[in-house]
């Protein structure tokens, strides 16, 4: 009884003065935010027909080959990972992961309702689209969450081996390009390789365990 009490007292109404533990509501906030962000890197990508990391870039593929809707095609991608997320990494990550790609699958067909860009470079695409993904992706991991598929992998094998989440999610994304070449041009597939880097070294150097402590 003590033991809870004092949870409440560490919990002000949205706020948690315990730096490790999230209210639900600061959960809420931090993976809409962070789903916003996200959806908005992939959608400066889709904008110019780049591919980018993790199932995203899975979905991007089957998008450009198939002409389905992007959010559709990443929402389901993602379904048979959600095992693995339950099994190892606990019910709370899973639904939570769960919110976020549905989020951002649900962002990513509405985002051309609100805005229109005339012109993009692809550099710029590029590079801004794997930061934007990238910042999306470390506050999702810092609420104990992320976009599915490779996410769920690279959490688990730095959790289990510390073996940083970016370079297992890097070398997943080695073979997305790969594949890439038979469906998009090879300058896209340059193009896409750079923002996949960008976004992989942004989480190497920017997220680690050790240093952000909050886990709920």
């Amino acid at each position: 009884m003590a033991d809870q009490d004092n949870a409440r007292n560490r919990m002000i109404g949205f706020y948690s003065t315990d730096p490790s533990r999230h209210t639900p509501l600061e959960d809420a906030q931090g993976i809409f935010i962070s789903a916003m962000v996200a959806a908005l890197g992939l959608y400066l990508l889709n904008q110019v027909g780049l591919l980018t990391s993790g199932t995203a870039g899975v979905a991007f593929l089957i998008h450009y080959a198939f002409h389905v809707p992007f959010g559709v095609v990443f929402f389901v991608v993602n379904l048979p990972f959600y095992y693995l997320s339950f099994r190892r990494l606990g019910i709370g990550f899973s639904f939570k992961t769960f919110v976020a790609i549905a989020l951002v699958s649900v962002i990513a067909e509405l985002e051309r309702r609100f805005m229109v860009i005339q012109y993009l470079d692809p550099f710029w695409a590029a590079l801004l689209g794997g930061i934007l993904i990238g910042f999306g992706l470390l506050g999702l991991y810092r609420h104990r969450s992320s976009l599915g598929g490779i996410g769920i992998v690279a959490i688990y094998v730095q959790d289990r081996f510390n073996i940083p989440a970016g370079l297992v999610q890097l070398g997943f994304d080695l073979c997305v390009m790969v594949a890439a070449f038979f469906v998009v041009s090879p300058e896209t597939v340059l193009w896409s390789l750079l923002s996949a880097v960008v976004l992989n070294l942004l989480l190497t150097i920017n997220h680690r365990s050790d240093r952000y402590i909050a886990v709920r």
